[in-house]
């Protein structure tokens, strides 16, 4: 498999990690998104591998290209179901993409670079932004807190798709200072995210573009 890929995007961090909690190998091609004039993502070669312009990108090994980071995923777990990423209740799998949908669909978008780009461009301070990117991410990360578990991963021993999206927000929070004080539980499932090989391995730090 091959994975367009960003050392800091944050969906981009969040198909590393669900590759790496199967034990899957792949190649990074990295993408990057702050290379003059406007980054790789909006140069032609990348456009006709995704036309959003957008990473992550997932060439899988049967030779079909699939993007958007929440597709991606949901075709690792239904292609390799070995290492699942969900329960086997349906009510539980509910609640863990309920989860991974908050993050996904109600924090991550809004600060997104494009979304902070235009504020830019509408004439708001950098103070402005980081207040907007500040309180998306607080009021996302105090709902979290409220869904998950009081042991282990969010839902439970080994970590699943809500811990996927919610590791991958919480390296956003820190990028962006978002204080993690009043959220002990999301606190608890970071430690253990630090010490797990599979989070380890995803880790933006640990990439082949990180500077």
């Amino acid at each position: 498999m091959e994975l367009y890929t960003y050392y800091r995007s944050t969906s981009s961090y969040r198909v590393r990690i669900a590759l790496a909690l199967k034990g899957l190998d792949y190649q990074a091609l990295p993408i990057n998104l702050v290379a003059p004039p406007g980054g790789e993502h909006r140069q032609a070669p990348y456009l006709s591998i995704n036309p959003q312009g957008r990473v992550p990108a997932l060439r899988t090994e049967e030779g079909a290209l699939l993007i958007q980071s929440p597709a991606i995923i949901e075709y690792l777990e239904e292609r390799y179901p070995q290492v699942p990423l969900l329960s086997k209740s349906l009510a539980a799998r509910a609640r863990e993409r309920g989860v991974a949908a908050v993050i996904g669909c109600d924090v991550h978008p809004l600060h997104n670079v494009s979304v902070l780009n235009r504020l830019r461009q509408w004439g708001h301070d950098e103070t402005q932004v980081s207040e907007w990117i500040g309180h998306w991410i607080g009021q996302g990360l105090a709902t979290v807190e409220q869904l998950i578990g009081d042991e282990g991963f969010c839902f439970g021993e080994k970590p699943g798709l809500a811990d996927v999206y919610l590791i991958a927000q919480l390296y956003a929070a820190e990028r962006f200072k978002v204080s993690l004080e009043a959220y002990p539980r999301i606190r608890r499932v970071a430690e253990l995210a630090a010490q797990h090989p599979a989070f380890i391995k995803a880790h933006p730090s640990n990439q082949p573009d990180t500077p």
